[in-house]
């Protein structure tokens, strides 16, 4: 786990995007990885977006309204 104020960046971000991306597709939300590795939200959506990881729509799968 690292640090709140540790930078991460070089191949250390490349690696920790990679291992992120892997966890996302494999099903874990931002939120989980987020409190998982002890950073914020908007740092593992930021890592995810630059490891070109495709992300999920808000709410997941039957949160709509059937249509009518």
């Amino acid at each position: 786990m690292l640090g709140r104020r540790v930078h991460v960046t070089g191949p250390a971000r490349l690696k920790l995007g990679a291992e992120l991306k892997k966890a996302y597709t494999a099903g874990a939300s931002i939120r989980t990885l987020a409190h998982g590795c002890g950073r914020s939200y908007g740092f593992v959506h930021r890592l995810l977006t630059e490891a070109g990881t495709t992300l999920r729509t808000r709410g997941g799968q039957g949160t709509r309204r059937p249509a009518r």
